[in-house]
């Protein structure tokens, strides 16, 4: 009888796949592979391994399903989210009242320096660098890294960074320095730039100069929060009406709070939950940010002492729990 081929183009008998099984067993057992074609397998695993390097899977820890539901945040889907966001709103909340009353550290010195410049230039180290979570003092690497603005000089960089840091590299950081130099400069001086035109409102004022101050390096977050501590410090008369949200840790954390990854709908959201806690909508920057920093470990206070006030944690908690 001549030799019979099966579908894979192999005598029968010989392929693992299709050959009949033997008398008292199964089906067929893939044999084992050679020494070669082990180191071989080996060999492109490690290949692949190397290839694939640069990816990371991280897992959100989330709590429990405990059948939390709320129209407001409808991607928290436990209890314990949702009063940890109520207290990290309560607490975003108290910091931006103490700008008004009892600014913390270096804020206090933008607005009480003489030198308008000096003041905007501190005010920028404060976001791009971020204060350090320290208790004895979160502002020592602001010191460290600061210079006169009249001096010309770059600002050292090579310093600890805070948990919002906008500096991801010291020596690209001076690049981002350098922009914000020739930004300023294009307009005459920090002062103009900020304040741009004579008929700009204050939600206007904001709008224009967030989008101005898009420099290499200088993300959402550090600009949002140079505008918003400039605002409230009364430096500069800005007032956000959007969280600009793009793709940054706040963006994350507001795609999982809201349950929704449209940039439309997220902003609609937002001002949704700003306007049911009675919260101005800047304090869902920080608010959102913290609140995803469960997983990353980089919650931020900015050097802040403001005490949460439970009264007010309480009622956004039961705005929250509908």
């Amino acid at each position: 009888m001549p030799p019979s081929f099966c579908r894979h183009n192999r005598f029968i008998q010989n392929c693992p796949i299709c050959r009949p099984p033997e008398p008292g067993h199964g089906a067929a057992k893939r044999p084992a592979r050679s020494s070669s074609a082990r180191a071989r397998s080996a060999s492109g695993g490690a290949s692949r391994t190397a290839r694939s390097g640069a990816v990371r899977v991280r897992q959100l820890a989330q709590a429990v399903d405990d059948g939390y539901r709320s129209q407001l945040v409808p991607g928290v889907k436990a209890t314990a989210d949702a009063e940890r966001l109520a207290g990290e709103l309560a607490f975003a909340s108290a910091r931006l009242e103490e700008f008004s009353d009892d600014p913390p550290g270096l804020y206090a010195d933008v607005v009480t320096m003489d030198d308008p410049e000096e003041a905007l230039w501190l005010a920028f180290l404060l976001a791009y660098v971020c204060p350090l979570e320290a208790e004895d003092d979160a502002f020592a690497n602001i010191r460290e890294a600061h210079v006169p603005w009249a001096s010309g000089e770059l600002p050292r960089l090579d310093v600890p960074r805070g948990p919002r840091s906008q500096v991801t590299d010291p020596a690209t950081g001076e690049s981002t320095v350098l922009a914000y130099r020739a930004w300023a400069g294009r307009a005459g001086s920090q002062q103009a730039a900020f304040f741009g035109e004579a008929g700009w409102t204050p939600e206007r004022r904001f709008d224009r100069v967030f989008e101005r101050l898009s420099l290499p390096g200088f993300g959402r977050a550090g600009r949002y929060e140079l505008l918003v501590s400039l605002g409230r410090l009364d430096v500069v008369e800005v007032r956000p009406t959007a969280l600009k949200l793009t793709d940054d840790a706040t963006t994350l954390a507001a795609k999982r709070v809201f349950g929704i990854g449209d940039s439309v709908l997220l902003e609609r959201r937002a001002k949704a939950l700003a306007e049911a806690v009675e919260l101005p909508i800047e304090a869902l920057d920080l608010a959102l940010s913290n609140w995803g920093a469960r997983t990353r470990g980089e919650r931020a206070t900015y050097g802040s002492q403001a005490a949460v006030d439970e009264g007010e944690r309480d009622a956004i908690a039961d705005v929250l729990a509908g």
